[in-house]
């Protein structure tokens, strides 16, 4: 199937692979349950995949779609065995995110603007926001880039000194304020300081924390909006970090935030650790934002661009 040409070199094709080892098997045993004993696609072996899809996070708008494309081929095909539901379910999953037109980036690249380019990152505590951040960093800069950071999280004293050791580790500048200061005004800074030095990208942490959607959007209103002092349309980007592990509270962290303000961008981390990494699946089919990276490992090089060919090839593979 054309869908499946190789794009991801050998290693990072290896590290995808290792990184959602723990959803395939789950997977997998699940399905393998759900066919025991029976030899053609029905009504109820598909009431049974319905159960493994959702089970595993793909969420439920997703899976009905699934559900219904391979529902098309029995009717179309007359005849489905159990044995082929593996090859079915990894074309007709490929099918429905190649309708997706985001998914098909290859490597760390960011447009070429005048002036830095400015991705602010958002998401709640304790999902990888500042691992995040500094393993991009790490690949921007690998990619020729001048990467400045902004330690916009200024609510958790942790979250600044975490920054500061990932812009040591991987040799970019940082622009912090005393824990407490106006985030704002570390916005301000950051974009001022990456204009005096000519960078090309900023990578803006912000809290993770807010005590509610009203704290929070006035928050990321006036952090936009002092930033536009300096950069006129900054934000460039706006990417939600989300912990893949929760499974279906990833779904909800992603409908909040994006009630709350405009996302354009995602990343999902923490794949290697869980069951759950379905979940990329239904978040890349259900919100029309772009997943732009995914987490597959603790490695600083275990943080890899979303490639939805790849991502299908490896979870079926």
């Amino acid at each position: 199937m054309s869908f499946f040409k190789k794009i991801f070199s050998k290693e990072k094709k290896e590290t995808l692979d290792k990184g959602l080892e723990k959803s395939k098997s789950s997977f997998f045993d699940k399905l393998g349950k759900a066919v025991a004993g029976k030899s053609t696609v029905d009504a109820d072996v598909l009431d049974d995949l319905e159960d493994v899809l959702i089970s595993s996070d793909v969420g439920v708008a997703t899976t009905v779609k699934i559900i219904d494309r391979i529902e098309e081929r029995v009717a179309r095909d007359k005849y489905l065995g159990t044995s082929e539901l593996d090859a079915i379910l990894r074309e007709e999953i490929a099918g429905l995110m190649s309708e997706v037109n985001h998914g098909n980036a290859t490597e760390f690249t960011i447009p070429e603007i005048d002036g830095p380019y400015v991705i602010m990152i958002v998401g709640v505590n304790g999902v990888g926001k500042t691992t995040t951040i500094g393993k991009l960093a790490h690949q921007l800069k690998k990619a020729g880039k001048k990467v400045v950071l902004g330690a916009g999280d200024t609510f958790r004293a942790a979250a600044v000194d975490q920054l500061d050791i990932w812009a040591n580790r991987v040799g970019v500048e940082i622009v912090k304020q005393a824990m407490g200061s106006d985030p704002a005004s570390v916005a301000f800074d950051t974009l001022q300081s990456a204009v005096a030095q000519n960078a090309d990208v900023v990578l803006l942490d912000t809290a993770g924390r807010l005590h509610n959607k009203v704290n929070l959007m006035n928050e990321l209103s006036k952090i936009k909006r002092v930033m536009q002092k300096v950069i006129p349309n900054a934000p460039h980007d706006v990417m939600l970090v989300l912990d893949g592990s929760t499974g279906q509270n990833a779904f909800e962290q992603a409908k909040q935030f994006t009630a709350t303000t405009e996302v354009t961008s995602l990343a999902v981390t923490k794949l290697d650790g869980t069951a759950k990494g379905g979940v990329v699946i239904g978040i890349s089919d259900q919100f029309q934002i772009p997943v732009r990276y995914i987490g597959v490992g603790e490695g600083i090089e275990d943080l890899q661009v979303f490639n939805k060919v790849e991502f299908v090839d490896s979870f079926f593979n």
